[in-house]
């Protein structure tokens, strides 16, 4: 997409937003509640039309795409099916729109497993098994890009260890995979890039690992009986160090092995020595803290 916006009236939701995501990779696609993922995504999929700028997929916009199933397939809403369908005719229709052969329905039931529930009408399935529903409905034309928008919503932990291995078996045959998420340590498993926006904007497009590295660098944590000595032993060694509230200190800019050596070579004894990196979420947190739109109170 290039230079993507949206307002609804005064409210800008999509300010400028331009990114590509990769195939072959899972795109983890995160912002506060506000940020404008959701308007994005319905604009890729020409379900809102951008006040600015284009989104394309393949090149071209979702409304020029030929049996578009074939395409992209996405969940946006768990919620949107015809509730009195089965889950079989509710996928049935949608594939008699696209020339899809009937076989492919029973393929894509089989693949999130609702097989047994095929006759079942769609209103009486969880949250789940709505979710698994829609999924099936992404994956029935067998596209080459698929956008999900939160997939693991009312997933047990079955379920969300096996759309974590589906995604990743997906990417791993050359698809494009963008997914919506507000679960950070399930997107840390998941997701090998990111793309993060506040308040409709651009804050990152890094993989994973550098989007981590650079929120919250990773830190020596060391307990000794002897802090101050030890502090002043790494500081001299031009090592930044702090203490933490418990009394360990944080060394940044080292590696293990040579805070132990140091440590050593002054005598100074120690009880603990690890490697801290920090949390998805920590790193999310740093980075997007000033584009919350909406936050709780205190008591």
């Amino acid at each position: 997409m290039e230079n993507l916006s949206k307002r609804y009236g005064d409210k800008v939701a999509v300010d400028g937003l331009s990114f590509a995501v990769k195939p072959g990779q899972v795109t983890g696609f995160l912002g506060p509640n506000g940020a404008g993922k959701s308007t994005t995504m319905r604009m890729i999929m020409g379900l809102d039309r951008p006040g600015g700028g284009r989104a394309t997929i393949g090149g071209r916009s979702y409304r020029d795409l030929r049996e578009p199933l074939r395409r992209v397939g996405a969940l946006l809403d768990a919620a949107g099916l015809h509730k009195r369908r089965s889950a079989y005719n509710h996928l049935l229709w949608l594939a008699q729109t696209n020339r899809i052969p009937k076989t492919r329905v029973r393929e894509v039931l089989r693949l999130v497993g609702l097989e047994d529930a095929a006759r079942q009408r769609a209103g009486g399935f969880s949250l789940g098994m709505a979710g698994r529903l829609g999924i099936a409905a992404a994956l029935l034309g067998d596209p080459p890009v698929l956008l999900l928008d939160e997939p693991v919503n009312g997933l047990d932990p079955e379920g969300v260890l096996w759309i974590r291995t589906l995604l990743n078996d997906l990417a791993a045959e050359g698809r494009t995979v963008l997914v919506s998420s507000h679960l950070m340590s399930e997107t840390a498993l998941t997701a090998q890039h990111l793309i993060v926006i506040g308040r409709g904007r651009l804050i990152a497009d890094t993989s994973v690992r550098e989007f981590v590295r650079s929120a919250a660098p990773s830190h020596v944590r060391v307990r000794t009986p002897e802090p101050e000595r030890l502090r002043d032993v790494l500081a001299a060694a031009g090592f930044p160090v702090k203490q933490a509230s418990d009394g360990a200190l944080e060394v940044y800019e080292a590696e293990a092995d040579k805070v132990g050596e140091l440590a050593a070579a002054h005598g100074v004894p120690v009880y603990e020595s690890a490697v801290r990196t920090a949390s998805l979420e920590e790193a999310f947190m740093r980075l997007t803290g000033e584009d919350v739109e909406y936050r709780g109170g205190g008591r």
